[in-house]
């Protein structure tokens, strides 16, 4: 089946909904950060396009699916769970692979553009 210019997304001017929460307290090492996410695509429960982000504080993460991500603003470090850092810069893009575990700090509020595909 073809598809045509009105089955693109583009997150611009896209009407999907902001979703605002707090990051769940089982997860948190430092602060209680708000997060906020906006799906603006997604395929049969398993790719997914959008934006998210988040206030200063730091919160394990488990990665079950593979992610692209692109640092928009703020600065943030993710580490593994031996203790090695990557900053994350304004600019930054970086794949993050299923099975990835450690920490996730945001040093100043961050938003970034995203794409996962869980398998």
């Amino acid at each position: 089946m073809s598809k045509q210019i009105s089955d693109l997304v583009n997150f611009a001017s896209s009407d999907a909904e902001v979703e605002h929460y707090p990051t769940p307290e089982d997860r948190r090492v430092k602060g209680a950060p708000q997060q906020n996410n906006c799906t603006h695509f997604e395929v049969a429960d398993k790719f997914f396009a959008g934006e998210w982000g988040a206030e200063v504080g730091c919160w394990k993460v488990s990665y079950t699916e593979n992610e692209y991500f692109h640092i928009l603003s703020g600065k943030s470090v993710i580490r593994d769970l031996q203790g090695n850092e990557l900053a994350l810069n304004p600019g930054d893009k970086v794949c993050v692979p299923a099975g990835f575990e450690g920490e996730w700090e945001v040093l100043e509020p961050t938003q970034k553009i995203y794409v996962i595909y869980q398998e």
